[in-house]
């Protein structure tokens, strides 16, 4: 009894103290504009499993921010903060889970010197369409000749919950190029580069392996893989790449290609395919992906510079396309060149074709294949069954939008952006139906969205959806990196 009685006393003063810190919005003026918040989060669409929408007033010498979100059922979930407004996970969910397919309505208002002020109502959409269960992607400082601490992480997109699956702390090096089947961990694939240097892989929910992906009958190691839609093949690209810096230009660095051919792995019988199609000295073949029916490969192409030419700004990717028959796991006859990006000046970059075959979305900047670090870069969403494309005019903003990819039901896209200061990426995401209409995008919400993005000077890197927990275990794959043996890939006679 003296238990049941202690329990409710301590509730009644949490409770008070609670609800004291919590100051009414009273004798507010009230503005005729909609509230500037940071992350903007007015009037977006939203996965109706996505973690709390929390965000600070983009003036900071507001004292005081306060949100009321309401339902058409009289529901409602209120926050009030000093930094930004914090709403109680559980109750969150909660309201969406009442809301989807239908519209919240949200009033904030903010306290400054001269009192409250309560700002014009937004509307959030609920989207019937559920995200997946996580994001992984490389944080990484932005630099250019060399990297400290980086790793590749996971996080949980219904709440804030991350954590590192492996670090170079682990070992020397960098890692990079993490891949899964269609969001699916069981099928995975990281390289690793430096003295280290291998590829992880994880077949069906095989044992870790680290591979030596280097041979004779190809230019290098296997970077920027993509999975078929089987998980029997790995799409791979072998770069020769080099690196320079603009001394007057607003986008600083490029990345480039001395030379690059593309191969398949077939991962059950440990053998390199190879088509002479995809593998020409004139013609920089790059970022392989297969279709949705995995009879396709698309990648991008761009006739490769005159021996001692420095001219990088003429270096245009188009989207082509050759026939794969998995079947047999031989290429086409032809390459069909299906976006001519050169005919506009323009350059054609991480092609990404979603899961439901319907819609393919690349970036398009001005040159080359590095588009990450090209400012005017914007994302583009070809229609499968028409051949046309659009700009992606709704997600695009004034700054680099660049990496993407599809979430596992085609109706999410993640992609890095530099648009809130031109100079880290940050995980957007909008919303494509099946007649691609696309939403305003959104930020990868977190805890305090000013304090974090302020105090993280890394950059989001390469995200990609997963369907589930990884359950990768990094303290035997940093044992298996530092180890030297190596399983060498072999190639098909």
């Amino acid at each position: 009894m003296k238990r049941k009685s202690f329990i409710f006393l301590y509730s009644f003063i949490l409770l008070f103290f609670l609800s004291a810190c919590t100051e009414s919005v009273k004798d507010a003026k009230q503005e005729a504009v909609q509230p500037h918040i940071y992350p903007d989060y007015v009037g977006v669409t939203i996965p109706v499993n996505i973690a709390p929408l929390n965000f600070s007033m983009v003036d900071e010498t507001a004292l005081l921010v306060d949100a009321v979100i309401t339902d058409r059922h009289g529901n409602d979930l209120h926050s009030q903060g000093d930094e930004a407004v914090d709403f109680d996970l559980d109750d969150w969910h909660t309201l969406l889970a009442q809301n989807r397919g239908d519209s919240l309505t949200v009033v904030v208002s903010a306290k400054y010197d001269d009192g409250w002020h309560t700002y014009r109502p937004f509307s959030i959409y609920v989207s019937p369409d559920s995200i997946d269960y996580g994001l992984c992607y490389r944080l990484i400082e932005p630099g250019y000749e060399v990297w400290s601490k980086m790793g590749i992480y996971e996080r949980n997109l219904s709440t804030f919950d991350e954590h590192a699956l492996i670090e170079n702390t682990q070992f020397e090096g960098c890692v990079n190029c993490h891949s899964f089947n269609r969001g699916n961990p069981a099928d995975m694939s990281l390289h690793i580069r430096g003295p280290h240097g291998a590829t992880l892989l994880r077949y069906h929910d095989s044992p870790l392996e680290a591979y030596n992906t280097k041979t004779p009958q190809t230019l290098g190691f296997c970077v920027y893989p993509y999975w078929h839609p089987s998980g029997r093949y790995i799409a791979y690209s072998t770069n020769a790449t080099s690196q320079s810096f603009h001394s007057a230009d607003y986008n600083r660095v490029e990345v480039f290609d001395t030379a690059s051919d593309l191969q398949v792995y077939d991962v059950e019988n440990n053998e390199l395919l190879l088509s002479p199609l995809v593998k020409q000295d004139s013609i920089y073949e790059t970022f392989p992906v297969f279709s949705a029916d995995g009879h396709s490969l698309y990648f991008c192409a761009a006739c490769a510079l005159p021996e001692g030419s420095h001219q990088l700004d003429s270096i245009h990717y188009n989207l082509c396309r050759i026939d794969f028959d998995p079947a047999t796991g031989s290429f086409g006859s032809r390459i069909d060149t299906i976006v001519y990006a050169e005919a506009q000046h323009k350059s054609l970059s991480f092609p990404r074709p979603s899961y439901d075959g319907h819609f393919l979305c690349y970036t398009l900047s001005d040159y080359g294949q590095f588009s990450i670090w090209h400012h005017e870069a914007d994302l583009y969403l070809l229609d499968l069954a028409t051949g046309q494309s659009r700009p992606m005019t709704e997600a695009n903003s004034e700054d680099t939008e660049s990496f993407h990819n599809w979430s596992s039901n085609s109706r999410w896209l993640v992609f890095s952006s530099r648009r809130d200061d031109g100079l880290f990426t940050r995980p957007y995401f909008c919303h494509v139906d099946a007649n691609g209409v696309v939403s305003k995008a959104f930020m990868l919400p977190q805890r305090n969205p000013r304090r974090f993005y302020l105090d993280c000077f890394l950059s989001f890197n390469v995200p990609d959806f997963i369907i589930g927990p990884t359950h990768f275990d990094g303290h035997k794959a940093s044992r298996i990196i530092n180890d030297e043996s190596r399983k060498n890939f072999g190639v098909r006679k």
